[in-house]
């Protein structure tokens, strides 16, 4: 869920900014792709951070090696973000997040369902999450 706040408040922390002047967040689309910049850096570095193991139980049981995959995930998310910000290659890296989210979300579902904990609290319940999930799918689509 705090991803979800992540995401929203950091793009209308930079819709006010372009308010006060900041031509870079001059519209609400430049505003949405930088939260949407700042919600894939915070949780690629979580894949590198103390949550990390919480991100590798979430990995489905018949998935092979999961710490290899949480440190994969982490570098693309981090890449795509990176992506997002440049021009040339803002539609190759929405792409790429829309591919992603759309391949992490059976470890959303299976975190959900085993009831895995993610900083000490339960990993968002299944009514929550996957509506999250299409929210992060149409926002990564609307900003390419």
């Amino acid at each position: 869920m705090s991803v979800l706040f992540v995401l929203c408040g950091s793009a209308l922390f930079y819709r006010f900014l372009g308010l006060a002047g900041v031509e870079t967040f001059s519209d609400w689309v430049r505003s949405a792709r930088m939260g949407l910049v700042t919600m894939f850096v915070f949780t690629g570095i979580s894949h590198f951070a103390p949550m990390r193991k919480d991100l590798i139980a979430m990995v489905p049981p018949a998935l092979p090696r999961p710490d290899l995959l949480v440190v994969l995930t982490g570098v693309l998310e981090l890449a795509g973000a990176v992506g997002l910000l440049f021009t040339r290659t803002r539609v190759w890296a929405a792409y790429g997040l829309l591919t992603l989210l759309v391949l992490m979300l059976p470890a959303n579902i299976s975190a959900a369902r085993r009831g895995i904990l993610l900083r000490d609290r339960q990993a968002t319940p299944l009514w929550l999450r996957v509506p999250m999930q299409v929210v992060f799918l149409a926002w990564t689509w609307l900003v390419k």
